[in-house]
């Protein structure tokens, strides 16, 4: 290859062309697309584009529980993960239905907590991630 490609013109051009969309869509051939063009069905993602959308998602939820829930940043490491994976999995508003957990979880009753994320609709359809993550919650160490 000759010469250095001018990958900011080039950037310009593919966003005025194609239009950057942050939400998937169906092209004008039935192919479901996001951000530039990409072309999830044909191409999909590479495994560090996950990790990087997984690490943004995990900042995101952070926040969100940081902000909606101040005594989140006094939990060890262990408890802040279990509500972390629970929002990634119910979203916020899904893991604010939880007001008895969480309630338990702020006064540190963690096997309280972990009885009543056993005992919810949610740990009926996650099946083993419920108890992996009730056990830990109770507990206050890793299951892997």
């Amino acid at each position: 290859m000759n010469g250095l490609l001018d990958r900011e013109r080039l950037r310009a051009q593919l966003v005025r062309h194609e239009a950057m969309k942050l939400k998937p869509y169906v092209d004008t051939v039935g192919k479901l697309t996001i951000g530039v063009g990409r072309n999830l069905d044909d191409v999909g993602i590479t495994v560090d584009e996950a990790n990087y959308l997984l690490s943004n998602d995990i900042d995101r939820v952070i926040r969100g529980l940081t902000v909606r829930y101040p005594w989140f940043v006094g939990l060890d490491p262990v408890r802040q993960s279990v509500l972390v994976n629970m929002a990634f999995n119910l979203g916020l508003a899904g893991l604010a239905t939880f007001t008895r957990t969480l309630g338990s979880v702020e006064r540190q009753q963690y096997g309280l907590a972990s009885g009543q994320m056993l005992e919810s609709k949610w740990a009926r359809q996650v099946g083993s991630r419920a108890g992996e993550l009730a056990a830990m919650m109770r507990t206050g160490t890793w299951q892997l």
